[in-house]
């Protein structure tokens, strides 16, 4: 069937396929270097605990059937092994069967991650990457031109990921019509880059018109890539301008690498695809009928973006098929984090010599400038910031991380900057305070050298030690 496949598209696919390898390569090596602290067996939120409580059916996972350690980070390696081989485009040296096998190995294996990943893995970028992982097992390889269906299918992610997040915007927070939400954003957000602090201070009509910008990229761009070409191309690469600027003025994760990559695979770049035989018919069947299932699928975000109440970030099946997005539909006027401090003391007192832990990623020494992790995932500081919105947010997670400092747990320490504790001499009471942090301005930068300055609000969690916490059940 000549309709079936688009030659022109040929480098597009090549270009979409081995960025989409990377970006798996970076989620499984973040997955490899935190899980032990985060939901190892002496982890904060362990997965044995959790599939004793949940189903296969709910959570589907290869460690639902069985959990170790070694396992899982088993799993991870080689996650990480076969990213790298399709980045390498091993696939492309495959039979297409074989190379739609080696696309499925990262799917089901980053699937089975995010299933008992709990909160840890409750991001909306977790779900954009298995379901873009799995259109990408239909995409072919060398031996077929990519099939107009799975292209159509990407665009049909990519709009619901842009012009779900336009709408979230538009029905939530005032100061996204009012265009000040960037006023409070770069300094509020979960995890401040190196550029962070110049975006803040930006002027303010500049600040107006990024905001209308992203209205028009996320409410009105995105019903051209649906457009003939060249007009989608030039669509997507307003996106993909888009993206770039917000990975520049944050940390957020993949989350703009993996919609930069979605948008690469409706452009439509030079290309000198090869003369090919005929598409084999079983890889046609096969295709049209992933395609009709997910169009039916389909259904539950369309239902979920026209609706009043659109909700942000949610799955409609178990095995992340479908899925519906957004961020930042609301925004904090006022930045605040928890600092988290151990004393020696055995009986602390107003004298106590308190000593800070340090975040890699989380404002904490006001002096301290932020730096550019993204789109390497630092779990823990971004759930520190929901911490601090709301201890309801760290209820269960919290007193375990307390519980492991207090320990001096090599594996949680790990995921610090630094610990103020030598090994062998774990604090004796560790406690937590509530802090507003705000950007310094021009001025009080070149004084003090200071990006933020941060005003003591409350306690937090008073002091606690060992034998204070609740044990591991």
């Amino acid at each position: 069937m000549d309709w079936f496949t688009a030659p022109e598209y040929w480098t597009s696919r090549l270009v979409f396929q081995r960025a989409l390898a990377g970006v798996y390569l970076v989620a499984f090596l973040t997955a490899a270097l935190q899980f032990r602290a985060l939901m190892g067996e002496r982890g904060m939120l362990p997965v044995p605990r959790f599939v004793e409580r949940v189903p296969f059916k709910r959570a589907p996972s290869l460690f639902q059937l069985h959990y170790s350690d070694r396992f899982f980070a088993a799993c991870c390696w080689t996650g990480c092994a076969v990213s790298a081989a399709l980045a390498a485009g091993l696939d492309s040296e495959l039979p297409l069967w074989a190379g739609m096998l080696l696309w499925l190995v990262p799917w089901a294996l980053y699937l089975s991650i995010v299933n008992v990943g709990q909160t840890w893995y409750a991001f909306g970028w977790e779900s954009l990457l298995l379901e873009v992982g799995f259109l990408a097992v239909f995409l072919g390889n060398d031996e077929v031109a990519p099939p107009v269906v799975v292209l159509f299918l990407l665009r049909w992610v990519l709009f619901r990921v842009e012009f779900g997040a336009g709408l979230i915007k538009m029905r939530g927070d005032a100061c996204w019509r009012k265009l000040t939400c960037l006023d409070y954003h770069h300094e509020t957000q979960p995890m401040p880059g190196p550029l962070s602090w110049f975006f803040h201070h930006l002027p303010r009509p500049l600040h107006r018109a990024e905001v209308a910008a992203n209205h028009f990229t996320q409410l009105a761009v995105p019903f051209l890539l649906f457009t003939p070409q060249p007009v989608a191309t030039a669509a997507a690469s307003l996106m993909i301008v888009t993206q770039l600027w917000l990975v520049l003025s944050g940390n957020f994760s993949w989350l703009n690498w993996i919609t930069i990559v979605l948008a690469v695979s409706a452009l439509r770049l030079p290309s000198d695809a090869p003369s090919l035989p005929d598409t084999p018919l079983w890889y046609e069947v096969v295709v049209l009928a992933v395609a009709a299932l997910l169009l039916g699928l389909g259904y539950h975000p369309v239902r979920n973006m026209i609706s009043r109440r659109q909700i942000m970030n949610r799955s409609f099946d178990p095995l992340h098929l479908v899925n519906t997005y957004g961020a930042f539909g609301s925004v904090s006027r006022i930045r605040y984090e928890v600092v988290i401090e151990g004393t020696a003391d055995t009986v602390p007192h107003e004298d106590s010599r308190w000593l800070e832990y340090e975040f890699r990623g989380k404002p904490g020494d006001p002096r301290r400038w932020p730096r550019q992790f993204a789109p390497y995932h630092l779990r823990l500081d971004w759930l520190m910031w929901f911490a601090a919105l709301s201890p309801s947010y760290a209820g269960a997670w919290f007193g375990a991380l307390v519980e492991r400092l207090l320990e001096n747990d090599r594996d949680t320490l790990r995921l610090l900057r630094r610990s103020p504790f030598p090994p062998d001499a774990p604090p004796r009471f560790v406690r937590a305070r509530l802090f507003r942090y705000r950007y310094t301005s021009w001025r009080e930068l070149r004084e003090t050298g200071a990006c933020w300055e941060r005003t003591f609000v409350r306690e937090y969690l008073p002091p606690t030690r060992l034998a204070g916490v609740a044990q591991r059940s």
